[in-house]
């Protein structure tokens, strides 16, 4: 069978190869051809558009993209027109998928949804236009359903595709990363200042003044795949720090403790057993706009699965070197690491275990089946 996928961003592109695998154990004929990145790529099918092509942040940043915007939306509704697919799967990425997903229904294409847009967050109007055009919806953190179930829309739960990703990744032995990477023996504090050059402006700078004051330690960033190191070198200003790239669960895997920029990352840090500290700030005019129409009580997907604050977030003026010094010697003791521990291992629990990927799969490929 013929599938379509739409991911747009480096997490939809983790996701999406990783339900692409599962979907190959389903439909060994599996004909893909899709929007996202190099893991996508890499197991095969035919890549349409890169999402380093497309990648805008905040609402004043898709403002000034319109025109870009609007031209790619165009491109797809005209690619799968010619593609002519079994199943379009959306993953994420609502303002840009919704609005394909409401052509393609219109068009009697069969229209699947893996990982739910944060309608739960704001906008909670999106769910009407979901339940209008979308088929199925498979969703992975556990107050989705109930959500959903509220504004009477029956979704699946497959549980959270990072349990198997970071369970099913290749173990690689610390010292020999550490000395590819010319890291020396003392902890690691990793930073993770997002994935898109808007994040990355303005979460490095504050995240690298603490370099001085923590000299017992050794600065890491996480280099996202979608930015080369000439970009984030405009930010390092002092020694004891160093860069790896793509590298980022490897280099999780043995740190002490991590600054990371809200997103995908603070539940991944979390899985990884590190204490974090959460860091968040936006364009002015995006946080105002977002602050008008977002009542959630908090920003982290950790604190909001766990429904109460685990850890520490700074948002916009709260995140200065001041407030992220206090709370990075606060997760370095050994008081609070305990019981972050502790929170963490609730947290997976609530997260469903293993098998996201495939289960998501096999209720697409059987629901396509059934209905030919």
């Amino acid at each position: 069978m013929k599938y379509y996928i739409i991911a747009g961003e480096a997490s939809g592109d983790l996701h999406g190869s990783n339900l692409m695998k599962a979907l190959l154990r389903q439909d060994s004929t599996a004909d893909f051809r899709f929007w996202g990145g190099d893991l996508m790529a890499a197991v095969g099918g035919q890549l349409v558009m890169h999402y380093k092509e497309r990648s805008f942040m905040g609402f004043a940043e898709v403002l000034l993209n319109l025109r870009k915007i609007l031209g790619l939306i165009k491109f797809c509704k005209d690619d799968i027109e010619s593609f002519r697919p079994d199943v379009i799967i959306f993953i994420d990425n609502s303002g840009f998928n919704l609005r394909i997903a409401k052509w393609a229904k219109a068009r009697h294409f069969k229209t699947h949804y893996y990982i739910s847009p944060q309608v739960w967050a704001s906008r909670a109007g999106r769910v009407e236009k979901i339940k209008r055009d979308i088929d199925e919806m498979y969703v992975i953190l556990p107050f989705e359903k109930a959500f959903y179930k509220s504004h009477n829309v029956d979704v699946h739960f497959v549980g959270h595709p990072l349990i198997d990703a970071i369970a099913n990744r290749p173990l690689v032995d610390e010292q020999t990363f550490r000395k590819t990477h010319k890291l020396d023996n003392r902890p690691i504090i990793a930073l993770l200042p997002g994935s898109r050059k808007q994040e990355i402006t303005k979460m490095l700078g504050v995240m690298l003044s603490l370099v001085k004051d923590f000299e017992d330690f050794q600065f890491v960033i996480a280099g996202a795949p979608s930015q080369d190191y000439s970009f984030y070198q405009n930010f390092i200003k002092e020694g004891n720090v160093s860069f790896i790239s793509n590298k980022t669960y490897d280099l999780l895997s043995m740190s002490f403790a991590a600054l990371v920029t809200s997103g995908t990352a603070t539940l991944e840090t979390a899985l990884f057993k590190v204490p974090q500290v959460v860091c968040y700030k936006a364009n002015a005019i995006s946080y105002y706009i977002a602050k008008q129409i977002i009542t959630l009580k908090f920003i982290s997907l950790v604190n909001l699965i766990m429904d109460r604050e685990v850890v520490t977030e700074l948002i916009q003026g709260n995140l200065n070197k001041k407030r992220l010094k206090q709370e990075l010697s606060a997760i370095l003791s050994a008081d609070r690491r305990e019981q972050l521990f502790l929170d963490y291992y609730e947290l997976e629990q609530k997260l469903g275990g293993k098998g996201a990927s495939d289960k998501a799969a096999k209720l697409i490929y059987n629901s396509i089946t059934s209905n030919e």
